[in-house]
């Protein structure tokens, strides 16, 4: 793909962890950093079922692939949206399709938050419970909406906060959506203008379980006088600190100063 000018007006720092953590015996998270491209794909492959680590590499790959063959302008936010739900679509159909082909994937399935980087905004897509946070002027604000029973009784309004359904028994670990359960699957896809300063984070529930909000802000506010490799280090140090339960995959992207007009 041949590109006239560079992909975003902005210097753009990429930084990215997977990690086992400390019960589970496999690693079926998937991470795919294009930086080239501006993209970053992480996925989560659903714990229990079977071969989620096939199901979220076919995801990442998947999504790297229709993406690769986009357009080298990056000028429209709205079309991009487009090629990101497409390329969700089609790791969804990619994921179905091989579970048919081999019957030892049965039922294998996976989480997935996706980016890419564009002029002067960020488009993204997800499906389950993977999730992308911003940092701006020291405020953290969670960009993705879990796809979860949990999160659907509180935005019911049937419980004020998550803890609320939490102490009445409603689990974290129920999702509504996910890649690989049906034909259809109803991608979320939104787009972010972008600044300076911001550091944005995808990550699986492994970290996000283990580590509070206000923890993975106080660590990323940090990082603004540190590398961002410290920064993704000490998370994924911090989440085996608090028990590891689950596989632990994140990346970080830093917008440094505008290289254009």
């Amino acid at each position: 793909m041949t590109q006239s000018k560079p992909l975003s007006a902005f210097a753009l720092d990429f930084v990215w962890r997977t990690d086992q953590g400390r019960v589970r015996q496999r690693n079926e998270d998937a991470i795919l950093v294009r930086p080239e491209l501006g993209l970053i794909v992480v996925a989560d492959g659903i714990g229990g079922s079977m071969a989620g680590h096939v199901a979220s590499r076919l995801a990442a790959e998947t999504i790297a692939e229709r993406l690769g063959r986009g357009p080298a302008l990056r000028d429209n936010a709205e079309q991009w949206c487009l090629y990101l739900q497409t390329a969700v679509e089609e790791a969804n159909i990619a994921i179905l399709r091989y579970a048919k082909e081999h019957s030892d994937c049965a039922g294998m399935g996976t989480t997935v938050v996706t980016g890419i980087l564009g002029w002067e905004w960020l488009a993204f897509a997800y499906v389950g419970d993977s999730r992308l946070y911003r940092l701006r002027a020291e405020n953290l604000t969670q960009l993705s909406r879990d796809h979860s029973f949990i999160q659907e009784v509180v935005d019911q309004g049937f419980f004020d906060t998550r803890e609320d359904a939490r102490r009445y028994g409603i689990s974290d670990n129920i999702l509504t959506r996910a890649l690989g359960s049906l034909p259809s699957v109803a991608v979320s896809v939104e787009t972010v203008e972008i600044a300076t300063g911001d550091v944005f984070l995808f990550c699986t529930d492994g970290l996000t379980g283990m580590v509070p909000d206000d923890w993975l802000r106080q660590i990323l506010i940090a990082a603004e006088s540190e590398t961002l490799s410290v920064a993704a280090d000490a998370l994924v140090q911090l989440a085996n600190e608090q028990g590891g339960t689950d596989n632990i995959t994140l990346a970080l992207v830093r917008v440094g100063e505008r290289l254009s007009d």
